[in-house]
């Protein structure tokens, strides 16, 4: 079965500026040692999940949890030609457990990595980003989603539809922030559901996706925050979750769906917290430079960087 793609006039344009765009980021990381403004920002609230209002579309309009993270703009008259993330709005699996659910770091991370983006290479990448659902008619204007906690992703029928025609027409996801064998499980067996004729691999670290923007020689693993903090004065410490998880939550994987002609549909970054680097960079020095200038922005950005452009 040949799956169709859909080429679209917004995706082409995001593919010449990326395209542009990429050798400045790689330059742009050694010149400036970095990201640039890790730490010492704060932490404003707790971590977990929150409420937001059914009707919130803009990721500006939750308050953030963290830090304030700048505004830009964008040239006057091309305000919608611009790269947008958007977070995919879901209903939480029953049988997760309570581990995770689809606000679990937002709305920091989303714009964090936004910022990042922007900042580190010549996209024009939108200061906002969107809040959407599978059901939502302006899905296809969003052909990358992200979303943590894959394992309590839960679909009804209608929403399968919805996500299997919108990764056969061209979309792309990655997840992030799910542990162990029983939410790689759980996540497994939703997309079983969506795409049945595809599997998950562990993603071989010759793939070209490390090599799109940062060269990345392992699959290095993000701690939740406060572990990772205290990391500074322990830095042999545990950098994985131990409570509450199934099987082994050591190793990093990178799991990957690829349709029958070799595009990259889904990323899941299994046994690490790559949204929490993005969500709290800016709460010490220490955790921004070890792991989110590290390694939850290089990944991030490559990936986004490979799955939109191949």
């Amino acid at each position: 079965m040949t799956l169709p793609r859909r080429p679209t006039q917004r995706r082409t344009k995001f593919v010449t500026l990326l395209v542009a765009g990429v050798v400045l980021a790689a330059a742009g990381y050694a010149q400036f040692g970095g990201f640039g403004f890790g730490g010492g920002r704060g932490r404003r609230g707790g971590a977990g999940e929150i409420q937001v209002g059914n009707d919130v579309k803009s990721i500006r309009d939750v308050p953030g949890r963290t830090v304030d993270v700048p505004m830009w703009k964008n040239p006057v008259g091309f305000e919608k030609d611009v790269f947008t993330m958007a977070r995919l709005r879901f209903t939480s699996y029953p049988g997760a457990g309570g581990h995770g659910g689809w606000t679990t770091d937002f709305p920091d991370a989303d714009l964090n990595l936004s910022f990042r983006l922007q900042q580190m290479t010549s996209l024009k990448v939108s200061p906002d980003g969107r809040i959407v659902r599978l059901t939502d008619p302006d899905l296809g204007d969003y052909p990358f989603l992200f979303t943590a906690a894959p394992n309590s992703l839960g679909l009804n029928a209608t929403e399968v539809v919805a996500l299997r025609k919108y990764l056969q027409n061209g979309g792309c996801m990655i997840f992030t922030d799910f542990w162990g064998e029983q939410e790689l499980a759980n996540m497994q067996y939703t997309f079983r559901e969506v795409l049945p004729n595809l599997k998950f691999i562990d993603l071989p670290l010759d793939h070209p996706l490390y090599r799109a923007v940062f060269p990345i020689e392992d699959k290095g693993q993000v701690p939740q925050s406060d572990q990772g903090i205290a990391l500074e004065f322990n830095p042999n410490g545990i950098t994985y979750e131990t409570n509450g998880h199934v099987g082994d939550t050591k190793t990093v994987h990178h799991w990957a769906m690829f349709d029958e002609k070799g595009r990259l549909l889904v990323l899941a970054v299994h046994n690490s917290d790559h949204s929490d680097g993005w969500e709290r960079e800016g709460e010490s020095d220490y955790y921004f430079h070890r792991f989110s200038e590290k390694i939850a922005y290089p990944l991030a950005i490559n990936a986004l960087v490979y799955m939109m452009t191949h």
